[in-house]
């Protein structure tokens, strides 16, 4: 395939969503909201709880029904038959009991009228080590791995992931990590909903931040970053701090630490160690989508 050709191919609109709005009595949980993602990429839908996004996510699964608006496939209404296109790995999932690895995939493949082949499965999603174990034995990493090779045994274009690595630990994350970033590189279009910024900040190409209903903001984490952010962030320990440069210096205490915010840490530093301040335990941080989150809503992601 010539370099134009592959770039019309990733640059692809694979999902529209146009004037989408949800409402239940008089609650209007998802309020005229548009976007659109591209094949390819890892789209990350992010927003406290409360805010819509699981509502507009299962609008465009087509679990549920918009009160107004529509979601489009390659141009196309989202209708029953995209069931068999669509990948999804839902948030909690229950695996039939008594029922091995291998058989459980038996199982759904008979749902699908096309599937992929075991073996590719298993190698994606590295399940060989526990093909033959009952789904009740399984860890919490294993049998993440096993809901995403069941959310791709149909072959999807699109593969929607809930909340995939809520109460993992952080190997286990960051291994759950690698096979998002596995199937994307087979040109798959993720889209990814998850309270860990770290993880989206990881795996996103393109995020949108969601609040009250409404799209509030839409980019790259780095376009974000750079478009909200022209600091960074100074910890020092609060007793190493005399509180008489508070005149002087942008800072906050929290958790028995002095947060400094500055655009210039050279000249803070230097500010610092002119007025003999120790520097034992500094950590310098630059904004993550933590920060960005925050500024945004006003929440912890897990408000």
């Amino acid at each position: 395939m010539r370099e134009s050709e592959l770039l019309r191919c990733v640059m692809q609109e694979v999902i529209r969503v146009e004037n989408l709005t949800k409402s239940y009595k008089d609650v209007v949980a998802v309020d005229h909201i548009n976007f659109s993602i591209k094949k390819g990429v890892c789209f990350g839908l992010l927003g406290p709880n409360g805010a819509g996004k699981t509502t507009t996510i299962e609008i465009m699964e087509g679990i549920i029904k918009a009160t107004k608006g529509q979601v489009f496939y390659h141009d196309k209404p989202v209708d029953e038959s995209m069931s068999q296109q669509i990948g999804i790995q839902f948030q909690h999932t229950a695996l039939q009991d008594f029922l091995t690895v291998k058989e459980t995939l038996n199982l759904f493949t008979s749902f699908y009228k096309h599937t992929v082949a075991h073996e590719e499965l298993i190698e994606l999603c590295d399940l060989s080590e526990f093909l033959d174990r009952d789904n009740r034995l399984l860890s919490g990493g294993q049998r993440q791995r096993l809901l995403l090779a069941l959310a791709l045994i149909n072959d999807p274009e699109i593969v929607f992931l809930d909340e995939p690595t809520t109460g993992l630990d952080p190997q286990a994350r960051r291994n759950f990590w690698q096979l998002i970033k596995n199937i994307k590189a087979r040109n798959k279009t993720v889209v990814l909903t998850t309270h860990y910024m770290d993880e989206a900040q990881q795996l996103c190409d393109d995020v949108l931040i969601m609040d009250h209903g409404k799209v509030i903001e839409r980019g790259t984490p780095r376009e974000l970053l750079n478009k909200h952010f022209e600091e960074v962030f100074i910890y020092l320990p609060a007793e190493q701090v005399p509180t008489e440069l508070s005149q002087q210096l942008n800072w906050q205490v929290q958790n028995q630490q002095v947060e400094i915010t500055t655009t210039d840490v050279e000249a803070t530093i230097a500010l610092l160690l002119a007025k003999n301040v120790s520097l034992s335990g500094l950590h310098v941080k630059s904004p993550n989508l933590d920060d960005l989150f925050l500024k945004l809503t006003g929440h912890t992601i897990r408000d």
